[in-house]
């Protein structure tokens, strides 16, 4: 039987959820798991460790054989980029469609995909079915990949899912194959208060992150230079290294007390292949250059690793060929893949709606790319999955 929504109508129930990062996904999952739920579909939830949020393992079709692993995921996050700015034109949480424009919140980044990968899981007849078809949907993608992370740490091991996975990330279907990782970092560096009319009983704590932040900047050229002899950064552009970013520094009270407390947000996008500990040490020496004898805290406040996928790999090939693309593509943002890829799954990302409309007012994706995005989605599932019906 065919389901109650389409995918634009789907959409429109995927976007009233606020599930903006600093919020609960737990209604939108309810409502998807509600909407899925029928004979032969088998739904894991894997929650935080706060239980405020949750990840969402839906299977439909015959186990999958953990020796090959057969069938495809559909993979996407559930959570949303603010939308505080005052020039949105309506509510950011319900869908507004002016001719083949539909506009919201997460509408492309990335409800549109979550709304192809549901209705998709939703017309599949499991007698049909030859390997299963899963959805994947992640919480706290926007805010560090934390979703993902959490769910290669702890997702129970009789949960067995089938190594192809497409990530629906935007990407104007585009077949990617590699991306860079996102690398934050915190330096904190302490010192004592004091009034500022008695320096010399105090100790600044900002005055030395100066040093630190001059060492930060020495480094990103250093990386800028050694990018140029990286293995992949023919294919990234304009941009073909490590990216460093001083990002946002915070310190003291009022003007007239000695500042006891700095603290420095620090972006870096990795490269494929590297490892974010060897960075981390590499910031930490950089800063132990020029404060040799200064006391400081460098901690990991979130770490989205890069990912790669071999040109070689089958379901790359299968779906460039599908959209007829000759040469390799890559993104400059991090996405799931990074921890997926790193846990023995073969990820593509591969969606609707292009970044460029995301993560800002008004975001939109057309309906188009949704008419697209149902065929194209609907072959790949057929092709590892076996037939099904509308």
């Amino acid at each position: 039987m065919r389901p109650s929504l389409s995918p634009v109508e789907l959409l429109g129930r995927l976007v009233a959820f606020d599930t903006t990062s600093r919020n609960s996904n737990l209604s939108l999952a309810d409502f998807v798991c509600d909407y899925l739920d029928r004979s032969g579909v088998r739904i894991t939830r894997n929650p935080s460790a706060d239980g405020r949020k949750t990840n969402l393992v839906i299977q439909v079709g015959p186990d999958s054989n953990p020796e090959t692993r057969e069938g495809v995921v559909l993979s996407g996050h559930m959570d949303v980029v603010p939308a505080d700015e005052p020039e949105w034109r309506s509510d950011p949480f319900e869908l507004a469609r002016s001719d083949d424009r539909l506009t919201a919140r997460g509408a492309c980044d990335m409800k549109g995909f979550l709304a192809l990968a549901v209705d998709r899981l939703a017309s599949m007849n499991p007698d049909d079915m030859t390997a299963p078809l899963a959805l994947l949907l992640t919480f706290d993608e926007e805010v560090g990949t934390l979703g993902a992370k959490h769910f290669v740490d702890t997702c129970p091991p009789d949960v067995v899912l089938p190594r192809r996975v497409i990530i629906g990330e935007p990407t104007g279907f585009a077949v990617v194959r590699m991306h860079k990782g996102h690398l934050q970092l915190s330096l904190t560096l302490t010192g004592r208060a004091a009034h500022s009319g008695f320096p010399q009983s105090g100790d600044n704590a900002i005055e030395p992150m100066a040093l630190a932040v001059g060492a930060l900047a020495d480094l990103r050229r250093a990386l800028e230079r050694d990018g140029e002899a990286s293995e992949h950064s023919a294919h990234f552009g304009t941009v073909p290294f490590v990216t460093l970013n001083v990002a946002q520094i915070h310190g003291g009270s009022a003007t007239n007390v000695v500042p006891d407390r700095c603290r420095l947000d620090i972006g870096i996008r990795l490269m494929p292949g590297m490892a974010s500990d060897a960075m981390v040490d590499r910031v930490r020496a950089a800063v132990e250059g020029v404060l040799p004898q200064r006391q400081f805290e460098l901690a990991v406040v979130s770490d989205s690793p890069p990912m790669l996928l071999p040109e070689d790999n089958a379901l790359y090939q299968t779906l460039c060929g599908t959209v007829g693309q000759t040469e390799t593509r890559s993104v400059y943002f991090a996405t799931d893949a990074g921890w997926l890829s790193g846990a023995d799954f073969d990820c593509v990302v591969f969606g609707p709606g292009n970044m460029d409309t995301a993560h800002k007012p008004n975001e939109w994706i057309s309906a188009g790319d949704l008419v697209r995005g149902e065929a194209l989605v609907g072959g790949i599932v057929s092709r590892y999955c076996s037939q099904f019906r509308r």
